[in-house]
């Protein structure tokens, strides 16, 4: 089964909200959907995603400001800005900012589909789960639970694999313990805690023979894939 790209999307209009979250998922994207920009910003640092759609005029913390903090975590991540018709000033703000596109209100959500194809399919950041990822000198397979070195196939257990592609999507940055631990254990009690631990420990002896990958342990935080180029 192939694996959805993850959209976050902040929108405080319930309507228009509502209409996006229902439209791009019947398309097959995974929505996480924050009615202000601070609550945007919280979900971004517990869950990998491919592209944020970000209203610029909401409560608590507008788009422009949610799209720096955001930058801050993951400089790499593309957005979007939905801005209200004729307000020209925030066009150019969000070109500013870096924003990979904007839409005027109100639009046609085919476009924003078409606009967010493009922008994923241009940044290479689809979501890996369905393709063979180059770890430094390892090749991981998460639809096949296998990871290839020298010539030699590994098969990885079912957590090993999750957990491994949990780290892939979100190299460089921290993969928060709490997210790992609830996606995949389905919990964060500490006898889970302590297995995560483990199966970190077996995926450090697995990827040793390449010793430009490092998974770096941040105590109480998480863990932070680096591979030296």
């Amino acid at each position: 089964m192939k694996s959805r790209n993850k959209i976050l999307l902040a929108e405080d209009d319930i309507s228009l909200g509502t209409i996006l979250k229902d439209y791009l998922e019947l398309k097959g994207y995974d929505v996480i959907w924050a009615k202000d920009g601070k609550s945007a910003v919280e979900l971004f640092k517990e869950e990998a995603f491919q592209i944020c759609i970000l209203d610029i005029m909401m409560p608590v913390m507008d788009g422009f400001t949610a799209a720096k903090q955001i930058r801050k975590i993951n400089g790499k991540i593309p957005f979007i800005f939905l801005t209200a018709k004729g307000q020209h000033e925030d066009i150019i703000q969000g070109l500013k900012l870096g924003a990979d596109d904007y839409i005027t209100k109100p639009f046609d959500t085919e476009e924003l589909l078409l606009r967010i194809k493009n922008i994923i399919k241009r940044s290479g950041i689809a979501n890996p789960g369905n393709e063979k990822i180059k770890i430094g000198k390892f090749e991981f397979l998460p639809s096949e639970r296998e990871i290839h070195f020298d010539g030699n196939n590994k098969k990885l257990t079912t957590k090993e694999s999750k957990l491994l592609l949990l780290l892939v999507e979100n190299k460089g940055q921290l993969l928060s313990r709490n997210y790992a631990l609830t996606k995949i254990w389905g919990d964060d009690n500490y006898f889970n805690s302590r297995s995560m631990d483990v199966y970190i420990s077996k995926l450090r002896n697995l990827l040793k023979p390449d010793s430009s990958i490092k998974i770096i342990t941040h105590h109480g935080e998480g863990y932070t894939l680096k591979i030296e180029e």
